[in-house]
């Protein structure tokens, strides 16, 4: 409508390049808005237009960027994945709107390499994230990760520490964690050769990167079977971590479905068990895991390409894979759920509003609440999947309890070595269908409850279809 449009007129534009900044209100709210910009006199040439909300830090959404910093999550990997692959780095950093845009080179639509290395830095300063850096090692070489490295860790008196700070970040990132690569081991993968030649050019890459900065921690591309055990046996002193990934698909059993991703991180760390034991090479190494890849792949896209739903069920299966991880961190050093805001993320937007996934308030729920040092538990608790770990001060002890089933169970406790002091807090995930999902600008479905809890008890009723996480303070 005419009274709800707004009007804004630059009167002279310079023959060289130049940016012209705007506010303005809004008339209306719609979803079929429109920008437009008209020329009245002569040739013009527009390079980027960007339109964004007042609020936006950096860039970047700022409700999302709330969720992002609910979330919590210690450590973010980027910039992928099959992206990767066939991705420059040095298309993303300098004057954001002058960066080429280049086709996705894995995936549809173009990339306005809007969103680089210096953004992403800047975005896990704001979440308080480490940084996990993936390198091409697709179409890229070992020359462009050294020049990477450099940029992020060299001091500005180095070549790429200078460009840094003249892209306005003169101290050095320290970047430690660095994946080499990413599913070198399938075809689809830009610049996929041979395992044989693979552990070459992996070997090559670390070598020219440890000539930078000696004091990174490469992590291989792996995948459980002969492609890990080629890497470990050949990649030995090039390797301190090995990544490996899984996504798994719908199954019509409730309880099956739930127990998938658990089942997948035991097989998973059961390979690589065996391995240690088969392979001189590791003899006296600590090659851990790390899961950079995890998740439900499966469904319509609701939220555009690759943008699944997830559904409560998901979030019982994710948290259930969280307590096998825990279980596992002697060989399993970190787990990147992938991904993180829409496409198969835990958190999803609309053009308006963001919501937690089903999957995102249990990843949310354990990495504030769940304890840091490992406590053993003992006993037949199925259906139910229990783990427990003490707080970082040992002050209390954090339980986790999955029931992926329909009916509600006893879990009965008997707890060696600690008192309880009769007092602490239930976070709850709780829901009658398994098929409930939380949708963006909708009041949420599934969310966390949480409750005082009063009094010393030998045995804790579990819900249906439920995630309880408790603290109990404890005396000693």
């Amino acid at each position: 409508k005419p009274d709800q449009q707004n009007s804004i007129q630059t009167l002279a534009v310079a023959n060289d390049y130049g940016k012209y900044p705007f506010e303005f209100t809004a008339g209306a709210d719609t979803v079929k808005g429109k920008l437009q910009i008209e020329v009245i006199e002569g040739p013009c040439f527009v390079g980027t237009v960007s339109l964004m909300p007042a609020d936006n830090i950096e860039g970047m959404r700022a409700d999302t960027l709330e969720l992002l910093k609910e979330l919590n999550a210690p450590m973010y990997r980027w910039p992928g994945g099959n992206f990767v692959s066939g991705y420059d780095w040095r298309d993303g950093i300098g004057d954001r709107d002058r960066r080429p845009p280049r086709r996705n080179p894995a995936w549809t639509g173009a990339e306005h390499n809007d969103f680089g290395f210096n953004e992403f830095i800047r975005f896990c300063r704001l979440v308080k994230a480490e940084p996990l850096v993936t390198v091409n090692t697709g179409f890229g070489d070992a020359y462009s990760a050294a020049a990477q490295l450099e940029y992020s860790n060299g001091s500005t008196d180095t070549l790429m520490g200078a460009s840094r700070a003249k892209n306005g970040m003169p101290e050095p990132f320290n970047v430690r964690y660095w994946a080499i690569g990413n599913e070198m081991w399938g075809r689809w993968q830009l610049g996929y050769m041979s395992l044989e030649h693979y552990v070459r050019k992996h070997n090559w890459i670390v070598d020219k990167m440890r000539e930078v900065d000696p004091d990174i921690v490469p992590i291989a591309s792996g995948n459980a079977g002969q492609w890990s055990e080629g890497l470990l046996k050949n990649c030995t002193d090039h390797i301190d971590m090995i990544a490996e990934h899984f996504y798994c698909q719908e199954k019509p059993d409730l309880v099956e479905h739930i127990a998938q991703i658990a089942d997948n991180i035991k097989r998973k760390v059961e390979f690589h068990k065996q391995l240690r034991k088969k392979l001189d090479e590791l003899k006296g190494r600590d090659i851990r895991i790390a899961m950079t890849e995890w998740n439900y792949w499966y469904g319509r896209h609701e939220f555009g390409e690759l943008g699944t739903r997830y559904f409560h069920k998901d979030g019982l299966g994710i948290a259930k894979g969280l307590h096998e991880y825990f279980r596992n961190s002697d060989i399993i050093f970190l787990a990147n759920y992938a991904q993180t805001v829409n496409v198969i993320g835990c958190i999803k937007t609309s053009k308006t509003d963001a919501a937690f996934e089903t999957t995102g308030l249990v990843l949310k729920l354990y990495g504030n609440h769940f304890g840091t040092v490992p406590v053993a538990i003992t006993g037949d608790v199925q259906p139910l999947d229990v783990t427990a770990a003490w707080t970082s001060g040992r002050d209390a002890l954090t339980i986790g309890i999955v029931n992926p089933t329909k009916e509600q169970h006893e879990l009965a406790m008997d707890l060696k070595g600690a008192q309880l002091t009769g007092s602490g807090k239930l976070w709850l995930i709780a829901h009658s269908d398994p098929m409930a999902y939380n949708e963006p600008g909708e009041e949420p479905k599934v969310a966390i409850e949480e409750k005082p809890v009063t009094g010393i008890f030998d045995k804790l009723n579990v819900p249906p279809l439920s995630i309880s996480l408790y603290k109990l303070m404890t005396k000693n």
